[in-house]
């Protein structure tokens, strides 16, 4: 059997809608993931959405514009007391699960039921920032949509996928109105880009590259790729 992942796939790749305010990010990782499930030998239901609040931090992460880090952390009464990810402006992330050694479910809701969700900004220079909410019971990509619903007037949304060799990740948001004037139009399109990334299966997030995967949901549209950033594991034990 063929190794699907040939190379260190461990980046995050940026892309633009040329006709509508609209940005993408995807996140592939590979070594980086691999390194910090094998510190601690997590379960598999663990190991897998380990996997998906780091790309998730990653693609939070992407959104700073400055320099500084960003925490997704959850507290909860399921099997999984506490789980910190932390991602700064240059993209090295770490992670860790604590309390996890007897976590066996697999169902997010069982391994962080009744939990809640902080996301915090950490500049290196000016003020620290929190946010909280709670989180649902079907997913965290769900949660993040959610809490962007609440927070932001801008659209965002996540597709989140882990499969204990890999995680990816793709984020959609709305920019400012720039192109395109007109609310109704803005929906549209909005609308439009939303429903065709919601097509997208975790097979095809996890083992396509950035590149072909925007291509198979935006062959349509006029899209402008960024040049993809190195992502890396940094612990600092």
């Amino acid at each position: 059997m063929t190794d699907k992942h040939p190379q260190n796939r461990d980046r995050t790749q940026r892309f633009l809608f040329e006709e509508a305010d609209i940005r993408g990010e995807i996140v592939q990782l590979d070594d980086s993931y691999r390194e910090i499930i094998a510190i601690h030998q997590y379960a598999p239901g663990v190991s897998k959405l380990m996997g998906e609040f780091m790309a998730a931090a990653v693609l939070l992460a992407t959104t700073l514009k400055f320099e500084g880090k960003l925490v997704l952390q959850v507290r909860s009464e399921g099997q999984i007391p506490l789980l910190m990810v932390e991602c700064d402006s240059e993209l090295r992330v770490r992670a860790i699960a604590r309390g996890a050694q007897e976590a066996t479910a697999e169902r997010f809701d069982q391994l962080l039921g009744g939990g809640q969700l902080a996301i915090t900004i950490d500049p290196a220079k000016g003020q620290r920032y929190q946010g909280i909410a709670l989180l649902s019971e079907n997913s965290l990509a769900d949660s993040l949509d959610a809490y962007f619903k609440q927070s932001e007037q801008l659209g965002t949304r996540f597709w989140l996928a882990s499969n204990g060799e890999s995680a990816a990740g793709m984020i959609l948001q709305q920019l400012p109105s720039q192109l395109v004037e007109d609310p109704a139009e803005r929906n549209e399109q909005w609308q439009h880009a939303s429903t065709l990334a919601s097509t997208l299966k975790n097979e095809e997030l996890l083992d396509i590259s950035a590149p072909e995967l925007t291509h198979r949901l935006y062959h349509e549209d006029s899209l402008r790729l960024f040049e993809p950033k190195a992502v890396a594991f940094a612990c600092n034990c």
